[in-house]
């Protein structure tokens, strides 16, 4: 540096070495870019940790609603300085944002191509729902054939929940015609609080319709179940931040299952 400078920063002896008077006015420079430096560093090492950074979380409503929060809030009091951003969507819509790379990960319903990984957490039984009070408001699971003959109330067609039932109600032999189609859940439980009609539903959504005029029952001959679990694109790697929060939420699941 002496050199490059063409000054002398240093008096040196066979005793001591000391700063000369250009040296001394080098010296606040260096302390700020060391200073600057260890900063830079230490910022590059929570990002490479996760302990920073953005994530962009894809979910059924659903989930969004209920298990996401919990680990949302166990992750962020560990990684305050994280940015999360969810996108709570239906299942086609959810898988289309991965695919894009609008989305770092996704809790979705299982994917039927090749071009995701998926690692289930939870199976989400067909259950039928009905006006609180009347006459399927009893005790036990109901049979599939219950719902032939009855007012019909159905999902929309693009959702994961229409395919769900369509499929559920095809198995079981049983042939509806919808009287009313809806797009939210919320709505969904109004009609049937009205009672206009019943429905078959996967179990996690009936916190979802928000009503207690709202009630339920197992279905079962046969039983009919979906997988709801972390999905992500397929040789695509994630940021230390999604890979940490993935990391987290699967064993935040696994322990609340324990």
């Amino acid at each position: 540096m002496e050199e490059d400078l063409g000054v002398r920063l240093f008096d040196r002896s066979s005793r001591k070495v000391e700063l000369t008077g250009a040296g001394g006015m080098l010296l606040p420079t260096v302390e700020r870019l060391i200073a600057d430096f260890d900063h830079a560093f230490a910022a590059l090492s929570k990002d490479l940790t996760g302990m920073r950074g953005r994530i962009v979380i894809g979910a059924l409503p659903s989930f969004a609603a209920t298990t996401l929060p919990q680990f949302i809030k166990g992750f962020i009091a560990v990684s305050p300085a994280v940015e999360i951003v969810v996108r709570d969507e239906i299942a086609g819509t959810l898988y289309r944002q991965l695919r894009d790379g609008q989305t770092d990960l996704a809790f979705v319903t299982e994917p039927e191509d090749r071009d995701f990984t998926f690692e289930p957490l939870l199976s989400d039984r067909c259950v039928l729902v009905f006006q609180a009070g009347s006459a399927l408001d009893v005790p036990g699971p109901a049979p599939w054939s219950t719902v032939a003959g009855t007012p019909f109330l159905a999902m929309a067609a693009h959702s994961s929940v229409r395919a769900l039932s369509d499929a559920a109600l095809a198995q079981a032999g049983i042939v509806v015609k919808p009287l009313y189609e809806v797009s939210q859940l919320v709505t969904m439980g109004g009609l049937i609080a009205a009672g206009l009609g019943l429905t078959v539903l996967p179990q996690s959504t009936i916190k979802m319709l928000a009503d207690r005029s709202v009630a339920w029952r197992t279905l079962e001959d046969p039983v009919v179940e979906r997988r709801i679990g972390l999905a992500q694109v397929v040789g695509r790697s994630l940021s230390p931040a999604a890979t940490a929060f993935r990391s987290f939420s699967l064993r935040l699941w696994h322990d609340m299952k324990e």
